[in-house]
Parts: C-alpha cells; structure tokens; sequence
C-alpha cells in the first residue's frame, strides 16, 4: 500500500497493492492492520455508493458536525471523479484550504478526508460509481454542506467553459462558509 500525504491536515491519497494476471486482478482495498502501520487507525463503520448517470455531476461540498462528524474513505469503482477536501475546523490556520485528487476505477486510488473538512467531487465522465466508508452513520440533524463556489474558498473545479454542474436542490442552496464558520464543531 502506498501513502501519499496531500499536506493538508491529514488528507491523504491511498494506493492499494493489486495483484494480476490473465484472469483479471485481485487487491485488498482495506485491511485494518494495514492501515493502522500506515497511521490509519481509523473504525469505518458504514460503506456508502453513490451512482451519477452523467458528467458534469456534482456532489458536495458536505461534513457533519459533532457527535456525528466523519472521516471518510474514498474510492472510485466505475469512472473518475474530481475529489476535494476543504480544511472547515475552527482556528486551522489552513481554514478554507482546499486539496483535489482525481480518483479513477483505473488509478484505483483512494483518499482519506479526516473529520473537520468538507468533501465533495465532480464526476469526469458519464456513469460513475463511488464507494466510501464513514466513521459515523448518517445523522441527518448533523449533515451539513457549503456551496460548491463559495469565492472565498476558490475551488478550481475542471467544468468546461461555460459548463454548469449537475447539482441537487439542497447543494444548489448551501451556505457560505463565512455563514457558518461559528456554528461548526468537531
């Protein structure tokens, strides 16, 4: 497995080691030994998939705060993503960074957001699916998101020119950051 360390916070991408032959391949994407040697100590406790039907689709930028905040493990199965982590904790002298990693089925990359950022990414082709796991369930009293183009934190999304995402009502309306930077805990 190979650790490669972004330099913000802890967001790191993953390699897995995979193993071929003619018959196809085979990998262990996550073993907890592993991990923990790799200074991933993290209890996933739920697996979540998300399927997009076109490019162009946009998801995020979400988080959940306390009790329920997540670290979450990113991995593409069908496609490529643009994935992005937002540094979001309080008093981080990177509040409002951003980090990015294209994660493919063909990369077969993952990334790691540590709880305190926001994630979100843009499918780079039609027919992506996207495995996660969670360190906390889905706690709907905890979800929170920030808008995708929020200027102060600038994210260079690679949408073509004049291209708008695809974006569900509820990323469509999220808050800036600076509208709610008090009200966000880890």
């Amino acid at each position: 497995m190979q650790v490669n360390d972004l330099g913000l916070g802890g967001v790191l991408e993953i390699i897995p080691k995979k193993f071929g032959d003619q018959r196809g391949f085979f990998s262990e994407t996550y073993q907890r030994q592993r991990f923990i040697d790799a200074g991933v100590p993290h209890d996933w406790m739920q697996d979540n998939q998300s399927f997009s039907a076109e490019k162009g689709v946009l998801r995020g930028l979400h988080f959940q705060i306390a009790p329920q905040a997540q670290d979450k493990l990113i991995r593409v199965l069908r496609g490529a993503i643009f994935d992005v982590a937002v540094d979001i904790r309080p008093g981080s002298p990177t509040l409002g960074k951003w980090v990015s990693c294209v994660l493919s089925a063909e990369k077969f990359n993952q990334l790691l957001i540590p709880r305190g950022f926001a994630h979100g990414f843009l499918t780079l082709e039609p027919n992506v699916e996207v495995l996660y796991k969670v360190t906390a369930p889905y706690a709907p009293d905890c979800d929170r998101g920030i808008a995708w183009n929020d200027p102060a934190i600038g994210i260079d999304w690679p949408l073509e020119s004049g291209q708008q995402p695809v974006l569900s009502g509820k990323d469509a309306a999220a808050p800036l950051l600076a509208d709610i930077a008090n009200s966000i805990s880890f």
